[in-house]
Order: structure tokens, then C-alpha cells, then sequence
């Protein structure tokens, strides 16, 4: 009897990036995706191991559904300008993307799990 070695690959191709040292960010994020646990799952499926954005991605997400509604309208009428709206929404954002990403930050020791955001210099 032969054994046979098989070189087990993933067919997932991000994960096959990650094995040849490669780390695929997604470029997107939304208070919808965290909610619904789409990020979770791309991290946890699909081999994401982090994350980036920047004001036009939460212009498009803050203006593509609801989920922001309440907060914006809590800030408004406490009378917050529109710039510090943005701030705190995005935060609030990152803030529970980081939490996705915590584990894959731990399981790399720092090498992975990351959430960025493009700011004005």
C-alpha cells in the first residue's frame, strides 16, 4: 500500500493569498454589514484580515440605509456640527470592526487585524 501526500490547499483564493504571506483588507464597511455580521463572517469564511475606509465609504453607507438614522438625529438635536457627526459615526464603526478583528489581531500577534481609516492631512 502507497500512502499518498496530499498538499492540502485551500480552494478559498484569499486564503491562498494568506498562506504565500499575502493579507487581502476589505475596503468597505457599514453599520448594516456589522450588524447583519457580514464582516464576521468575510473574516471568518473568507480569509479578510483587515479592514479600510474612508469618507466616501461611509458617505455611501450613511446615506445607503437606516441604521444610522437615530444616532444622527440624537446628535443633531444635540446641536453637533456636521464634521463631528461624521467623526463620531465612523468611530463608533471602526470601533466595532476592531472588535471582529480582535481575534485574528490576538491568533497573529499583531501581524493581522487591523481596521484604517483615510483622513484629511
Amino acid at each position: 500500500m502507497v500512502d499518498v501526500v496530499k498538499n492540502e490547499r485551500p480552494t478559498n483564493t484569499i486564503k491562498q493569498l494568506h498562506q504565500e504571506g499575502q493579507s487581502v483588507w476589505l475596503d468597505d464597511i457599514s453599520r448594516q454589514m456589522l450588524q447583519a455580521g457580514e464582516l464576521k463572517r468575510q473574516v471568518e469564511e473568507i480569509g479578510i484580515r483587515g479592514v479600510t475606509s474612508n469618507p466616501t465609504i461611509f458617505q455611501k453607507a450613511i446615506a445607503g440605509g437606516d441604521a444610522y438614522d437615530d444616532e444622527i438625529k440624537r446628535l443633531l438635536d444635540a446641536g453637533t456640527n456636521a464634521s463631528d457627526i461624521f467623526e463620531s459615526l465612523a468611530v463608533a464603526d471602526i470601533r466595532q470592526a476592531c472588535d471582529v478583528l480582535r481575534p485574528l489581531y490576538d491568533q497573529s500577534e499583531g501581524g493581522d487585524g487591523f481596521v484604517s481609516l483615510e483622513v484629511s492631512p
